[in-house]
């Protein structure tokens, strides 16, 4: 077998094909983004010029290093577990690798893993849920290219994001509509913006429902959070608790369980993110199912669109959509 001539490149390539150097990179990767006759003429020039692709030639040339850093705050959620397997995958359909960091809920740590990772990588995705917005805009205006999960910032940086808010409205319409009128709702972390859209959804709720009681109890973010509470959830009176997430939701239903409430006919528990683990419970968690996996793929193609350079893509928000299930039902 004849080999290669010395020296040619990914640039050769792209020149003989008469097509760009990351149009080079997605047909050779097989990228079915490609046009067809253009992702043809790109493997015709290949070949021509005994061209095989080299990761660290491909690297070289493009001055990239094919990697996308993502920093979270917690891998052991399932819901960023889903975000970071969409991202990745499509990602990888593109020939790029990510390089995961998880900040461990700490607002320090998340500003100094974004800088880090940037280094080193050549985008940073960005999950800060609690950073200040002064902070936050801040620090992504020193990081580009950069696209943000469930945050915004100014002019030219992309975000995908959950419309919690929504999300929230429709679980609290849903047991109204069932006959709820005493709520308790299992907050989140404070600094949390997605618990303050939450917050915004249950104003709106009280304003437009003054019948209507809806309490408020320090959460968290986890089983342990869940199961804390279910103490001051059961004295509260309420017929119906919403939890910051299915983590902390999981937690209060098996204790209230535990100490003989009976769910749903006692009380009412809703869920937040529609893990994997939701519908196996006992009985299964009324959630709303967050499209995570949607959000890391759509992460992925703003940031995509940032290294070929094209204009900055415009926000994008998904509606989490209700799942009900055996964890809720009409108030008695």
């Amino acid at each position: 077998m004849p080999r290669p001539p010395k020296g040619v490149t990914i640039a050769d390539v792209a020149a003989r094909a008469g097509v760009s150097l990351s149009t080079v990179s997605r047909a050779l990767n097989g990228n079915t983004t490609v046009d067809p006759a253009l992702a043809e003429r790109v493997r015709t020039a290949a070949a021509d010029l005994q061209y095989t692709a080299s990761p660290l030639a491909r690297s070289l040339v493009l001055g990239r290093t094919q990697t996308i850093a993502v920093v979270v705050p917690d891998l052991g959620n399932p819901t960023f577990q889903a975000i970071l397997r969409g991202l990745s995958r499509a990602a990888a359909a593109d020939g790029y690798h990510v390089l995961i960091a998880d900040s461990a809920e700490s607002v320090d740590e998340e500003r100094i893993l974004a800088v880090e990772t940037r280094r080193r990588a050549d985008g940073v995705i960005l999950c800060a849920p609690r950073m200040p917005q002064d902070e936050l805009d801040a620090l992504v205006s020193g990081l580009g290219p950069v696209v943000l999960v469930n945050r915004s910032a100014g002019p030219g940086i992309p975000s995908v994001r959950a419309d919690y808010r929504a999300a929230l409205a429709a679980e609290l319409a849903h047991l109204y509509d069932h006959g709820h009128r005493r709520f308790v709702y299992l907050s989140g972390i404070a600094r949390s913006v997605a618990n303050a859209a939450r917050l915004e959804a249950i104003a709106a709720f009280r304003a437009q429902h003054p019948e209507a009681d809806v309490a408020e109890l320090p959460g968290g973010v986890d089983f342990d959070s869940g199961a804390a509470a279910a103490d001051a959830v059961l004295e509260s009176g309420a017929t119906a608790a919403l939890a910051f997430n299915d983590l902390v939701a999981m937690g209060l239903l098996s204790t209230v369980q535990a100490k003989g409430c009976r769910v749903p006919d006692d009380l009412s528990i809703m869920g937040f993110d529609d893990i994997p683990f939701a519908r196996y419970t006992t009985p299964p968690l009324t959630t709303a199912a967050v499209p995570a996996a949607e959000l890391g793929a759509r992460a992925w193609t703003a940031m995509r669109g940032l290294l070929e350079g094209d204009e900055p893509a415009p926000p994008v928000a998904l509606r989490p959509e209700l799942a009900v299930r055996g964890s809720s039902g009409p108030a008695h």
